[in-house]
């Protein structure tokens, strides 16, 4: 993890309860002395040889040809000084490998020959290298994370395990989909403690990210060379990750109790909103459309009507087309885009589009937006109406404001309002417009 260790294997324990061997690991900072930190206990005797992948510790125990793996960042045994460590999984042996029979083209025709395991011959060299003395062969050493899902049963324990480690991400992604899912469905209890592993981790990127942003905006970038961006490491599950490869699968196999969906659903946003995270639209978008499918409309009109769901135009819009199988839909999209306060165009164009004209009319004249919107665009929904009176009651609006404005009830030409003109003395006759005051 960064720093500088001295590892010393010790056959036999100092202590009395204890006959196995341990690796006690002696801590070297840059300044100040060396200090034991950490024991991994082996439970065994005999002979040994180490390596470290990974940031894992890994002893290699000759006589049951196994290795056991330890993880000095997971949780321990302090005894006020040192951490003592169990091995986090069960002894396991390194993957059988098999070595290719080398001669005549007439020999090489034979099988290949399975590597010795565990040799007498083996010569270990930091930080993963296998040497086999014997047999000419060199190899380097690695972990395997996908058996690791089924030796370690504790997802808490499993995520801290995996979170540390390089290529985890589809590894973490997939324990997700697992505990979702069938026979192996986790309590809500541990899938909110996987969720907040994963986003206590997304959060720290995301700071780090707006701290080197700030730096760089700043203009102090130029003066530290040092100053990198931070890495995104595959630790870092993000929200798309989370939809893309679960939560949207999830949904849609529809096998779990709609309850249990739904509650994971606001499980994954309850997490984000703990650690400060902007939740993204199209998460809400999906407890929407699971609430639709399910018909849970009154579970739906009080996650909006308590702000469980947070208000954005996308959310909005979609409300706006569940109106044809949810009608109330309507009216809590309009409120929606009314709590915004940057949404004004679309609340109009929202009204227009119901032919509530005047409703429209009244909500741009209470924001003091009257003076500059375009009459044709609020003529045009009047005429589409088929309401003669509705037609009047917005024509002589605009030219009243005409008047206010210019002196001149007509329309200029860049307004485009010709038809509605000629549409207005067809119906209401040439003597019903409006004519120029006169001073």
């Amino acid at each position: 993890y960064g720093q500088l260790y001295v590892l010393y294997l010790r056959h036999h324990s100092r202590t009395s309860n204890s006959t196995g061997a341990e690796v006690v690991l002696y801590h070297l900072p840059r300044e100040g002395s060396c200090k034991k930190t950490h024991i991994l206990k082996l439970n065994r005797t005999g002979k040994f040889a180490l390596n470290v992948v990974d940031n894992l510790v890994v002893v290699h125990h000759q006589d049951t040809e196994t290795s056991v793996i330890f993880d000095i960042k997971l949780k321990g045994e302090f005894d006020g000084s040192t951490t003592i460590h169990q091995f986090v999984l069960p002894p396991r042996s390194i993957q059988p490998y098999q070595i290719p029979v080398a001669g005549p083209a007439s020999v090489t025709s034979q099988s290949p020959v399975p590597c010795k395991l565990y040799s007498s011959s083996w010569i270990v060299f930091q930080p993963d290298i296998i040497i086999s003395a014997s047999e000419g062969y060199l190899w380097s050493l690695q972990v395997k994370l996908e058996p690791v899902v089924n030796l370690l049963l504790d997802k808490g324990k499993l995520m801290d395990f995996l979170l540390q480690r390089k290529e985890c991400k589809m590894v973490i992604l997939s324990v997700c989909s697992q505990m979702l899912s069938e026979p192996e469905r986790g309590s809500l209890s541990v899938i909110a403690t996987v969720f907040d592993k994963l986003n206590h981790e997304y959060k720290k990127y995301l700071e780090a990210e707006q701290s080197y942003t700030m730096v760089v905006e700043a203009g102090l970038s130029r003066s530290n060379p040092l100053l990198k961006r931070p890495v995104r490491t595959q630790a870092v599950i993000d929200q798309s990750d989370m939809y893309t490869h679960v939560l949207s699968v999830f949904t849609e196999k529809k096998e779990a109790p709609h309850k249990f969906t739904i509650a994971v659903l606001m499980e994954y946003i309850r997490s984000l909103n703990q650690f400060q995270i902007a939740v993204q639209h199209y998460l809400y978008e999906l407890v929407i459309k699971t609430l639709v499918q399910h018909n849970l409309f009154y579970m739906l009109h009080q996650f909006l009507q308590y702000h469980v769901l947070s208000d954005s135009k996308p959310l909005a819009c979609l409300l706006l087309s569940l109106e044809s199988i949810y009608p109330p839909a309507h009216q809590l999209s309009l409120d929606m885009l009314k709590r915004l306060s940057t949404a004004n165009d679309e609340i109009v164009e929202v009204l227009l589009s119901k032919h509530q004209v005047l409703a429209a009319l009244r909500f741009i004249r209470g924001i003091g937006g009257h003076d500059s919107i375009s009459a044709r665009k609020f003529l045009d929904a009047a005429k589409q109406a088929e309401d003669d009176m509705l037609f009047y009651t917005i024509f002589r609006f605009f030219e009243q404001r005409n008047q206010r404005l210019r002196g001149n009830p007509s329309f200029t030409p860049g307004e485009h309002c010709e038809e509605h003109v000629t549409f207005f003395k067809q119906v209401f006759g040439e003597q019903a417009l409006m004519k120029p005051t006169t001073f």
